[in-house]
């Protein structure tokens, strides 16, 4: 289906949490971020210290944390030391969960001290020059599906498609990855981690909301009177917020 605009941009990655200053003391250290404004007891924006190529923010917001993860991060280590790293992550208040191997690769299985799980990865050719966020990463039933949508509503393009498996980038080859991954696991719960999306200055609010609606995206049931930007559901139920163009 062809846009009927610009497609979109990605602001920010949000990640929910209960205490945003611990959030906010783990997080700077684990990526290296500084804060772009004074934070509240609400929320805080983390931004890398160079913003060249277009490394994504985290945005901490105080949200009711809630079990059964289905959006995650994916950190590379870079020249770091995969072992060295996850150790200074525990010293920040992180935690080992587990290690994985599978198709040649592995990673660590962290959580936050809020308990939100990402995983360290070991240096790989793909994520090199991604910054610290290697991937969003996205537990989904059909990654094709998911790719058709998200291919349609944001300026990013798709670079790998399987039936298992799925990975998106921005069109200008900078920043993280958006992957997908297929898991037999159904959404019950709020995601802790969401993305931020917004038209770009001079494109129309409306417009883009009709078009994601045309895409597939649904209202998500919630009262949305007091809020100044518009919470949406991808067509597998992830929440994603609309926000004004800047």
């Amino acid at each position: 289906m062809a846009n009927l605009t610009r497609p979109l941009a990605i602001g920010s990655t949000v990640l929910g949490v209960g205490d945003v200053a611990r959030a906010q003391e783990f997080w700077t250290a684990a990526l290296g971020y500084v804060l772009r404004d004074e934070p509240d007891d609400t929320w805080a924006v983390l931004i890398p210290r160079d913003r060249s190529g277009a490394q994504l923010a985290l945005m901490l917001s105080e949200t009711p944390v809630q079990d059964h993860p289905r959006v995650h991060l994916d950190l590379h280590v870079g020249a770091e030391q995969r072992d060295e790293v996850v150790r200074r992550l525990v010293e920040a208040g992180g935690s080992v969960l587990g290690k994985c191997a599978e198709f040649g690769s592995s990673w660590t299985v962290m959580a936050d001290p809020e308990g939100n799980e990402f995983c360290v990865l070991e240096p790989r050719p793909l994520y090199q020059g991604t910054g610290p966020i290697a991937s969003v990463v996205v537990d989904c039933a059909d990654p094709r599906a998911m790719v058709r949508f998200w291919g349609e509503a944001m300026d990013w393009t798709l670079h790998e498609v399987t039936d298992d498996h799925a990975i998106m980038r921005s069109a200008k080859g900078v920043g993280p990855y958006l992957e997908f991954v297929r898991t037999p696991d159904a959404k019950t719960v709020w995601n802790r981690v969401h993305l931020d999306i917004c038209p770009y200055p001079g494109d129309d609010l409306a417009v883009e909301e009709a078009r994601l609606r045309t895409l597939g995206a649904t209202d998500p049931g919630i009262d949305q009177s007091d809020l100044h930007w518009t919470v949406l559901v991808d067509p597998e139920g992830n929440e994603f917020c609309l926000l004004t163009p800047r």
